[in-house]
């Protein structure tokens, strides 16, 4: 355990170090959140479908906590390269507890990223439909990050370099946000978009801070819940396995 709090205060204090990387991080969310929202806003509003900041707000902390958690794998690149990650991997602790402290902490990050775009949301006009639940969806926020940040670090285990690493997350990225449901409603969709977006692990998380924040949901709580929480289990594993074949 106290390896564990070891790497999750050293993630905290390398994120209260990167201000600029941080603000930067926010700029993405806030620009769909002002363009999408306001700009589409009318057209869904005639189409039936009410306010689409309200709509859309979800969607886009679902966002910054994805980009956040999987971009986290580039800090075991880096230590890896300068020989941060050596000093902990000849410790005396198992990797099991080095991924997962890595994971919590990285969790930990993205969720405060997913908190500050909320609060975003609410000057620019979002507002959740009952303030009790708030505290649920922040249990839905750190799912997320959890589950996202085990696939970063999963895929960081097998890649030795920057380049590669930002490859193959632009590649898995996109389709997750798009596919998601995080921008639009998933109701009526062509088939393959239907299949892809109940394979997607981030529609899961979208769906459950919609029903907590403006009381929408497809799958239901306990549905968002169960997969959620397999899917970190699964990734976890995964990554924990990738992890404990990094050679020192």
């Amino acid at each position: 355990m106290r390896t564990i709090y070891i790497l999750w205060l050293r993630q905290i204090k390398r994120y209260l170090r990167s201000k600029p990387q941080t603000i930067g991080s926010l700029a993405q969310p806030v620009l769909f959140l002002v363009a999408f929202g306001f700009g589409f806003g009318p057209i869904f509003k005639k189409a039936g479908g009410g306010n689409y900041i309200d709509f859309i707000a979800p969607g886009i902390i679902a966002q910054g906590i994805l980009f956040t958690a999987v971009f986290s794998g580039i800090q075991m690149i880096w230590d890896r390269q300068f020989g941060f990650l050596k000093e902990t991997l000849v410790a005396p602790v198992s990797r099991f507890e080095i991924m997962l402290g890595r994971t919590i902490g990285g969790a930990t990050i993205a969720t405060f990223q997913g908190i500050i775009i909320f609060f975003l949301s609410l000057i620019i006009g979002f507002r959740p439909y009952n303030w009790a639940l708030v505290p649920v969806s922040l249990f839905f926020m750190f799912l997320i990050a959890f589950v996202f940040t085990a696939l970063g670090t999963a895929i960081a285990s097998m890649m030795e370099d920057f380049q590669g690493f930002q490859l193959i997350i632009n590649f898995l990225i996109m389709p997750l946000f798009f596919l998601s449901g995080a921008l639009f409603p998933l109701n009526n969709t062509p088939w393959f978009i239907e299949l892809f977006s109940r394979i997607d692990p981030l529609t899961y998380g979208v769906d459950g801070l919609r029903s907590t924040l403006i009381n929408v949901s497809r799958f239901g709580l306990p549905m968002d819940i169960f997969i959620l929480t397999g899917v970190s289990i699964l990734f976890l594993s995964i990554g924990s396995y990738l992890f404990s074949k990094i050679q020192v």
